[in-house]
């Protein structure tokens, strides 16, 4: 039965052992800074005629252990750790998603918009709520992935196909949204610090990729729209029989009367907020705006506080839910919530005093650079166009998410080295961003997703003998289907010549130099 199940679990597990034998994120960050600091001894007594563009000087790899490196390496260490930009910036997210997920407003909020639907618009509206739950973070697939396997199977489909649907939601939310979420400002923080190995003027926007992520979100529905009642709902009902008895009177898809009013008054508190938003920004003298009145440009104030603006928008509402509907009893309960969900962030946190270390000696030994312009110059040399740039770029970065699926771990790999190599042939950071944004679409199918366990186990109360092989399978025609649209939505951007968000652009210029 397992084998009929999935066809392809050979490989897949195959794929499993490979990535379950690699050390964790953060210790192949700590080989990567001791592979950095002998390099960078190697290298400094080879002489280049590699050209910094921006200094029009030769590039020179600076010695990490030199006598007067170290010394200056253990005194920005502590430093290098808490300038750190992703760690402050989902610290902060986080911790207003954890008042509003403690308080029970996420769950709620995802049960509410699950509950007006026609049977008819079933798996597209499941779509949209999981493009739209992206916004939550992971807080997402506790809730939505049982309420919407629930909700097929009451409706006499495939509760297997319901899970698979919200899942390629949530993972297609990553590059299509509606709103920005944490995730916007992480990757910004990574792409303006690669662009400065190259031009250290360089401004990147934090939402430079949001007409680009608006407009995916079209394509992105329709896809699962289609994969789910044409290609995996048939195949899970002619391979995946349901073989679970299923208690329909556990209805997680209920709200209490109290749940209601607390979503009731939460809701006026964020029609509120935007109304009160909207009065800041409108006077063009407002402080919000950047000196010559633009609301968009990475100057700014309000672009610089999109993270303190998704903490409020999360924290106020959730407060006032949890204290209407009577989860929040006091304010240890608050604060309770926001303690519980830190708990997750101890991995990441251990992950960012690494990475930061090894970002600093990268980019301060100069082998960034150098590897930057040698990678530029071998593109140029090879006459690529920039469109077959950009979907080698894509490529690489779906193949290395087989592996690494974390957008954080992987996008500090990549954004030093590709960031600033595209630069160098004339592809702007923006660019390079929203494709690297693309390869999200091959999450889905990996068993190293970490979120595999959990979903499985969603299965399991359905399907008994689903496996990883099982939910790989699902999931492929989704990342197959969305990693195409998405490609297609970017390219028509370009050939169209429109803008893929705030501040951005398609080209970079080398500034000449003074």
């Amino acid at each position: 039965m397992a084998d009929s199940i999935s066809p392809n679990k050979g490989f897949l597990n195959r794929i499993e052992r490979v990535g379950n034998a690699m050390p964790s994120i953060t210790m192949l960050f700590l080989y990567a800074l001791i592979i950095c600091w002998i390099l960078s001894l190697l290298l400094s007594f080879v002489q280049f005629d590699y050209v910094n563009p921006l200094t029009k000087e030769n590039i020179v790899v600076v010695n990490m252990f030199n006598y007067d490196e170290i010394v200056t390496f253990l005194t920005k260490m502590v430093g290098n750790f808490i300038t750190f930009p992703p760690l402050s910036i989902t610290i902060v997210a986080t911790l207003g998603i954890g008042i509003a997920e403690g308080s029970g407003f996420i769950n709620t909020a995802l049960k509410k918009m699950l509950s007006f639907i026609s049977p008819k618009m079933l798996t597209p509206t499941v779509a949209f709520v999981g493009v739209v739950a992206h916004v939550v973070s992971d807080s997402a697939y506790v809730i939505l992935m049982p309420v919407s396997a629930l909700m097929f199977y009451a409706s006499g489909r495939h509760p297997l196909a319901g899970i698979a649907t919200a899942f390629a939601g949530l993972a297609g939310g990553f590059t299509a949204s509606y709103t920005p979420s944490q995730i916007d400002p992480i990757l910004q923080s990574f792409t303006e610090k690669a662009a400065h190995l190259l031009d250290p003027s360089y401004s990147v926007n934090v939402l430079c990729n949001y007409f680009f992520s608006l407009g995916g979100t079209f394509g992105v529905i329709l896809v699962c729209w289609f994969v789910t009642e044409k290609i995996v709902e048939p195949w899970l009902n002619k391979t995946c029989p349901i073989d679970c008895q299923v208690d329909q009177a556990d209805n997680i898809n209920q709200i209490s009367p109290s749940e209601a009013k607390g979503f009731r008054w939460a809701g006026f508190t964020i029609i509120g907020l935007i109304a009160l938003l909207a009065i800041l920004l409108y006077p063009d003298s407002s402080p919000f705006r950047a000196p010559n009145g633009s609301l968009t440009s990475s100057a700014a104030p309000v672009m610089q506080a999109i993270v303190p603006l998704l903490f409020i928008f999360f924290a106020v509402p959730g407060l006032v839910y949890g204290f209407v509907a009577g989860t929040f009893k006091s304010s240890k309960d608050v604060t309770s919530s926001m303690e519980n969900i830190t708990k997750s962030l101890i991995s990441f946190i251990v992950f960012c005093f690494i990475a930061a270390q090894f970002l600093y000696s990268f980019g301060h030994s100069n082998i960034g650079t150098l590897i930057s312009i040698a990678g530029a110059d071998l593109l140029r040399s090879l006459s690529m166009p920039a469109w077959l740039t950009i979907i080698g770029m894509i490529l690489l970065s779906s193949c290395i998410n087989l592996i690494i699926t974390s957008a954080t771990s992987k996008w500090a790999i990549m954004a030093p080295v590709m960031v600033p190599m595209l630069m160098a042939v004339g592809l702007s950071p923006e660019l390079t961003q929203a494709s690297f944004r693309i390869s999200a679409a091959v999450n889905i199918s990996t068993p190293m997703f970490p979120f595999y366990p959990l979903i499985l186990s969603y299965c399991h109360k359905y399907c008994s003998k689903a496996g990883v092989g099982t939910l790989c399978s699902m999931m492929i025609p989704f990342s197959i289907g969305i990693w195409l649209v998405l490609v297609a939505t970017l390219f028509i951007y370009w050939g169209f010549e429109i803008p893929i968000g705030f501040d951005s652009s398609y080209t970079y210029s080398v500034p000449p130099t003074p």
